[in-house]
């Protein structure tokens, strides 16, 4: 196994303690977790604080969400499609605020980097490639839409992102699709 995939398998094994115990969690954990031994571990990262950073940066990619949106059946009816589409996107937003939330509860500060240019570039891809992935799913109706499916999959990946943030009003997956595709009045 290379050093490479020896840090992917340790950051994958790690991450949902790290979820759990934030920067409190134990070299002695991390090895259980990934099967391997204590010394292992600092043949992969110089320290702990590298594992997490790895776990962080992890944990930020969207990609395993993008994967499982582009793999939703197009022949499924498009409900079903934004249905899917949003509980993975809000199965990705709990798990980055869980890793986060649980990074910040222990004192560590999950980090931000500075927002250069290229950070800045790399945030504005990442919601291009996750709009795109979305704007897909509206493709097989792309006839009866009344916007472009880019507009569409951009309007509804801003709902989404409010799922959590209003604590007990909420609203749930089936409800912002609901919405999205009827509207507010009955």
């Amino acid at each position: 196994m290379s050093v490479e995939q020896r840090r992917e398998m340790i950051v994958r094994a790690v991450l949902p303690l790290v979820a759990e115990h934030g920067a409190g969690i134990t070299t002695s954990q991390i090895a259980r977790a990934a099967g391997i031994g204590e010394g292992t571990i600092f043949r992969a990262f110089k320290d702990k604080d590298e594992l997490l950073d790895a776990c962080i940066a992890e944990v930020l990619r969207p990609d395993s969400a993008l994967q499982a949106i582009a793999e939703i059946p197009l022949d499924q009816p498009l409900r079903e499609r934004l249905v899917d589409a949003a509980a993975t996107l809000a199965a990705h937003l709990e798990r980055l605020g869980s890793v986060l939330g649980a990074m910040l509860a222990t004192g560590r500060p999950p980090g931000r980097p500075e927002p250069d240019k290229q950070n800045l570039r790399a945030r504005r891809e990442s919601f291009t490639v996750m709009r795109d992935g979305i704007a897909e799913l509206f493709e097989p109706e792309r006839d009866r839409l009344r916007l472009p499916p880019e507009k569409l999959a951009a309007l509804f990946s801003s709902l989404l992102l409010s799922l959590h943030r209003d604590g007990d009003q909420a609203a749930t997956v089936d409800e912002i699709v609901d919405v999205f595709l009827n509207g507010a009045c009955q």
